[in-house]
């Protein structure tokens, strides 16, 4: 209760004296790094290398077998490998149609045919017509 009271009885003078304050407490304490190094009490086997240094990005000799490993790596299964290397791949291996597609031939396609009435209706629900369940 006495607590609120003192706060309440704070002006604006006091308050900006106790933000001057914390502005300064963090100043006093806080301390811009430039350089880096290895924490010698800590044991590090492998270091990062920052990414926007100039010396880190300096041009390197491609390697060619790294970047063949890498294009080989990204093929899919059916580019590396003439065969199935496992069960799962048998399933969808051989994904060529059985028969050719043929878009003339009337046995195999059926498309949908707008008559007069259908073409009518058609037109009429795509601009916002709601009886469609009627």
């Amino acid at each position: 209760m006495a607590r609120r009271q003192k706060e309440e009885m704070q002006d604006e003078v006091q308050k900006d004296e106790i933000l001057r304050e914390l502005y300064l407490k963090e100043l006093r304490t806080q301390k811009l790094y430039t350089q880096y190094h290895v924490n010698p009490l800590r044991k590090v086997h492998i270091i990062t290398r920052k990414p926007m240094s100039w010396h880190d990005n300096l041009e390197e000799p491609a390697d060619d077998r790294f970047l063949n490993l890498i294009h080989h790596a990204a093929q899919g299964p059916r580019k590396k490998y003439p065969e199935t290397q496992t069960e799962s791949q048998e399933i969808g291996w051989n994904a060529d149609p059985l028969v050719d597609p043929a878009r003339d031939d009337h046995r195999l396609n059926h498309y949908r045919v707008y008559q007069d009435i259908t073409l009518y209706k058609a037109k009429m629900w795509s601009l916002g017509e709601d009886d469609r369940h009627k």
